[in-house]
């Protein structure tokens, strides 16, 4: 019995000591997505180089994904037993896009909002670096997101658009369908590098993920050698 795996957004929201995970499984899989690569721009020459490497590069290529999920409230409202079958009664499938949405919106450290501000005022008292009236404004970020698409595509993304089409709505005019149309960037381990000497675990996890998928890759690749080498005989003539 085949079983279908469907597609899956993590995030992490930092929230006081553990964080919390958004788990948004795909309703239904898209039917095509695009995957994209940029090559980054070749290292600058030193001063007294003649020439430049042709095949020099920064860093790891850029990585992309786009693509269209849809949500329907109708097969949840129509399951009666299932756990979300009552909040799809009353606010259709918004419940799953407001989980998506979070996703562009930053998390401040500390838990957030009016937490995350006191908590910084006060270490900005207590190290004695405040200087007159200046304002220290808290340092915000974005979830940390995995792209889950099968056991052998696990990267670290970072949303960079979304966009909505609602198509139905119910009673209270809460969407009943939509459409949610995605593009994601994928992070390399060097940009997931910023915590210096004193790594952050949400990033540590991205890392191993995009690292655990760069081998499967690699393991993918030099599988086609055999399938390079016939093709070569072929090519040779006899």
């Amino acid at each position: 019995m085949n079983v279908l795996l469907k597609g899956a957004l993590v995030s992490f929201n930092p929230a006081f000591l553990l964080p919390l995970p958004n788990v948004i499984v795909f309703q239904y899989n898209p039917e095509t997505m695009t995957h994209t690569w940029t090559q980054p721009e070749a290292a600058t020459a030193a001063a007294d180089s003649s020439a430049n490497n042709p095949m020099a590069v920064k860093g790891m290529p850029g990585e992309s994904f786009s693509f269209t999920i849809a949500v329907d409230a109708n097969d949840e409202i129509a399951d009666g037993s299932a756990p979300t079958a009552a909040i799809a009664e009353v606010s259709g499938v918004y419940s799953r896009l407001a989980a998506i949405e979070m996703l562009l919106y930053p998390t401040m450290p500390g838990g957030g909002g009016l937490l995350g501000a006191v908590s910084a005022a006060a270490a900005s008292l207590t190290s004695g670096t405040s200087s007159g009236p200046t304002t220290q404004v808290p340092v915000s970020t974005i979830p940390v997101v995995l792209f889950i698409w099968g056991p052998g595509r696990i990267v670290p993304v970072r949303v960079t658009g979304l966009t909505i089409t609602e198509k139905l709505y119910n009673g209270t005019l809460s969407p009943t369908h939509a459409e949610a149309q995605l593009s994601l960037r994928v992070l390399t381990p060097t940009e997931l590098a910023w915590a210096g000497k004193d790594p952050d675990p949400l990033a540590t996890l991205a890392s191993v993920a995009y690292t655990y998928t760069l081998g499967l890759r690699e393991a993918l690749a030099l599988a086609n050698l055999a399938n390079a080498a016939e093709s070569i005989i072929g090519m040779i003539p006899h």
